[in-house]
């Protein structure tokens, strides 16, 4: 089909543009007798890589004793992610880091708190999204458990990482798309649609479908398509 070729030269033979906008007229040129439009194609698909920084910390005078406490939580955090389906090839730990407010060259801190505090973090990066969703969900277990998580150092992220898979047919969408709006208006002014003069491919975009629904995202690209019109 025609517009199958127009998407192979939009793929192959253009420089990209970010803006997107609606399907429809973006110019006519009475000049030369030629008219932009602009194809659309949207598509929502469900994230394939969560990364979850899970990170919890404990204060306190006697080091040694902050070393098991800490421990016995990084032990008790991989129970839990086993229970829900987490892959122990998939979590990630980093040595714990140690605060000792008296350990500066000048030591004016009058605080009463305890001199050491103890931190470390687990991370999750795997592509069992539903796992981490689910996980996520049931973090009141830990809290159950006496661990609270740090909740500043506590992130979730939900990836695409399939976008080439689906580059292509959003491509030929877009350009079918923007083919459709030049016939229309060629159609309603009494002219023929002619050869393509030009066209460009805007960015592919990823963005979160909504704030409540994080792991499904949406993906949008627009084409721009310059025909020739004949009489």
């Amino acid at each position: 089909m025609a517009w199958k070729t127009e998407a192979v030269i939009i793929a192959f033979g253009l420089f990209f543009c970010g803006n997107a906008v609606k399907n429809g007229i973006k110019s006519i040129s009475d000049t030369t007798r030629t008219i932009e439009v602009r194809g659309l194609s949207e598509k929502e698909v469900k994230a394939d890589r969560a990364t979850w920084n899970i990170t919890f910390s404990s204060s306190g005078e006697d080091l040694k004793s902050l070393y098991n406490k800490t421990k016995r939580t990084e032990e008790a955090v991989e129970r839990f992610l086993a229970d829900n389906g987490i892959d122990a090839k998939d979590i990630y730990k980093t040595p714990a880091d140690v605060y000792d407010k008296l350990s500066g060259r000048y030591v004016y801190d009058t605080n009463k708190a305890p001199r050491y505090n103890v931190s470390k973090t687990i991370t999750v990066s795997t592509s069992s999204v539903d796992a981490v969703y689910e996980a996520v969900n049931k973090q009141e277990d830990l809290l159950e458990q006496g661990i609270v998580l740090n909740s500043d150092y506590n992130t979730i992220t939900y990836e695409f990482t399939g976008l080439n898979s689906i580059k292509p047919g959003m491509i030929e969408e877009a350009t079918k798309a923007a083919r459709e709006a030049a016939q229309q208006f060629a159609k309603d002014s009494e002219s023929e649609l002619g050869k393509i003069k030009s066209a460009r491919q805007g960015q592919f975009s990823i963005e979160d479908r909504d704030a409540n629904t994080p792991y499904i995202k949406k993906v949008r690209v627009v084409t721009y398509v310059n025909y020739y019109l004949n009489d």
